[in-house]
């Protein structure tokens, strides 16, 4: 790959306001309806937000966190912080008040960016432990926030965005030429990002992303070729994650309209309204659509579900055919177009009607919901990378995909599997600078060479397609000495239907395998309500005799395939699905095995009480 266009993010926002001023960049929604900003009106925008910044005394490299969840003045606050030369620390709105405490202490920010006035009310409980927070900038009007800001007194400490915009008016027009100047002044080496890994074990570490970092992002993305600026993206997921980040960078690097809206409740009324034409997510919003439409399908009659059957066949026989690289027959090509129009059509305009392919990365997608999609005219890529990688590292290719796997390097990652035990090693100019203040842990991934230890199993195919087997910390070893990969096993059981939300497989140090079935709420629901047991909630439910039968069934066939010491040998459903606020689920909705495991641990060691009862015997 080239070497880079641009020396840092703040230099490629500036190139594209000046070469594209025009063009559609952000689309939001407003008490008024939607709205679509240009790349002037964005880069006037980041102008202020950063001669602000710069009036209130920041420094090059110093941090300006945002608490917010994802909407238009998140990505103008942070294309705000950069071209001022700072660097933004992201926090998730879902975060606990421990976990804000911790990010923006260790991450020493000055400045915080929060979205509402409840945001704002939280950091003001502690206040006393956030010192070197110097003023909190509020995006929405409210609460304590005013719109006078004097940049010398440290008075008022919560002011709102307008304010601040309003102080950065006034330095640009007594300083026209300093924002770029200070834009162009960013090194490549100098800090864009501080991420916080969301921890599905330990605490949160700070994850150190150059500019260089970001730039290669979004050079390669270009290069793959599969986005234009002719492309409409919706962008959803939380802008904390490096996922969205990534996202975000190839907004600004290829020049995309970008609809913005955070809110996941209004997704699907939000895809048919704007009509983009792709769209990343997370595996979970992804089964949940998938389980919806066979839900609807299936609710439909007799007839309806007949129809959508024989289309899924049809869809089925044709995906197959398309995955093996052959061309389909006149005959199997008349039936698909039936079963478009009929079945298929409907399923793509619930999405707008012009997508081209979704991008699934965070989680591990499961085979058969893309299998489901293409089989419907949808094609969904998965990728993967990690936050210390810059997040894209690989995927999938609308000419070039194979279900099941990550897909290929993307263009200048290098890639190599450890011989001692298949993990995962990437070296790219994406890969972090190092762990915020933690030397040691940054030398336990990060070698002399550049080669990150991801801390993932992998297999790489003879075309070079990735596929990932699980992680190397989750592997579990029974007490008999045989390993298990348990992310396998949660998606064979996650595949065998839709009432399974999230499974954790069981078994470390144990002498057989067990799990941990949370139901998908919303199925359940639905079912309950067909036999006349609307009025159980869903505790009741979970305990519910023809539940568990329904449950057996999905065990045993998953098992079917599993070698012996695979099989899981108990379950327990669990009361409630696993949530973010519990403490469970990152917020990208990957399990926190650890937290799971000890939230039920008297729940797991009573599969083995008979176990322990009989050694004790002995």
């Amino acid at each position: 790959m080239a070497s880079a266009s641009f020396r840092s993010v703040a230099e490629m926002f500036l190139h594209r306001v000046a070469s594209t001023p025009d063009s559609d960049a952000l689309t939001f929604p407003t008490d008024e309806g939607w709205r679509t900003i240009n790349w002037q009106e964005a880069g006037d925008r980041a102008r202020h937000i950063a001669s602000g910044l710069a009036a209130l005394g920041l420094r090059a490299e110093e941090r300006c966190a945002i608490l917010s969840s994802t909407r238009v003045e998140w990505i103008l606050a942070d294309m705000g912080i950069v071209t001022a030369g700072c660097a933004t620390t992201t926090v998730y709105p879902a975060s606990s008040v421990e976990e804000c405490a911790h990010v923006l202490a260790d991450s020493d920010s000055r400045v915080v960016f929060t979205e509402d006035a409840g945001h704002t009310a939280r950091l003001r409980a502690l206040r006393d432990s956030i010192p070197g927070v110097t003023r909190i900038v509020q995006f929405q009007a409210g609460g304590e926030a005013t719109h006078d800001l004097d940049p010398d007194s440290p008075k008022p400490w919560v002011v709102t965005l307008a304010a601040l915009e309003k102080l950065g008016r006034a330095a640009s027009k007594e300083h026209p030429d300093a924002w770029e100047a200070r834009a162009r002044a960013v090194r490549p080496d100098h800090l864009a990002t501080l991420i916080y890994t969301s921890g599905t074990t330990g605490v949160p570490k700070g994850v150190e992303l150059t500019h260089d970092c970001w730039v290669f992002e979004g050079e390669a993305m270009d290069a793959l070729g599969i986005m234009s600026p002719a492309d409409k993206q919706y962008l959803f997921l939380p802008l904390a994650h490096a996922f969205a980040k990534v996202l975000e960078i190839a907004t600004i690097r290829i020049g995309i309209t970008t609809v913005v809206d955070g809110r996941a409740d209004a997704l699907l009324d939000n895809l048919a309204l704007t009509r983009p034409t792709f769209m990343g997510g997370v595996p979970r919003i992804f089964e949940k659509a998938h389980n919806r439409i066979i839900r609807q399908a299936r609710e439909g009659g007799p007839l309806q579900r007949r129809v959508f059957e024989q289309a899924m066949a049809t869809g089925a026989e044709m995906s197959r055919i398309r995955q093996a690289g052959r061309r389909p027959s006149r005959a199997l090509l008349l039936r698909y177009a039936l079963a478009d129009r009929l079945v298929f059509s409907r399923v793509k305009e619930r999405f707008g009607g012009r997508l081209r392919f979704f991008v699934s990365g965070a989680a591990p997608l499961p085979r058969s919901i893309a299998e489901f999609f293409h089989a419907s005219g949808i094609l969904m890529l998965e990728g993967y990378g990690l936050t210390e990688s810059g997040a894209a590292s690989f995927v999938n290719r609308p000419e070039r995909y194979r279900f099941g796997t990550v897909g290929p390097p993307m263009p200048g990652v290098q890639v190599r599997l450890d011989p001692a035990d298949g993990e995962i090693l990437i070296q790219s100019r994406g890969v972090m600078r190092g762990y915020h203040g933690l030397p040691d842990e940054t030398a336990a991934v990060l070698d002399s060479q550049g080669w990150l230890r991801t801390g993932d199993i992998g297999v790489l195919d003879s075309d070079g397609f990735l596929s990932i087997t699980d992680r190397k910390k989750d592997l579990i070893k029974t007490s008999s000495g045989k390993y298990v990969a348990p992310q396998a096993i949660e998606s064979r059981l996650k595949a065998q239907g839709p009432w399974i939300s999230h499974a954790l497989v069981h078994g470390d140090n144990r002498n057989f395998v067990t799990a941990l079935l949370a139901l998908d709420e919303e199925h359940l629901r639905a079912w309950a309500q067909q036999r006349g047991l609307g009025d159980l909630d869903t505790a009741a439910l979970s305990r519910h005799h023809d539940v568990l039968a329904e449950l057996q069934v999905l065990v045993d066939r998953s098992n079917a395939s599993l070698a012996n010491h695979e099989q899981i040998r108990h379950f327990a459903v669990l009361p409630r699905d696993l949530s973010v606020e519990a403490g469970e689920l990152t917020p990208s909705l990957k399990v926190k095995r650890r937290a799971v495991e000890e939230h039920y641990r008297a729940l797991l060691d009573g599969f083995y009480q008979d176990t322990i009862a009989e050694l004790s015997a002995r």
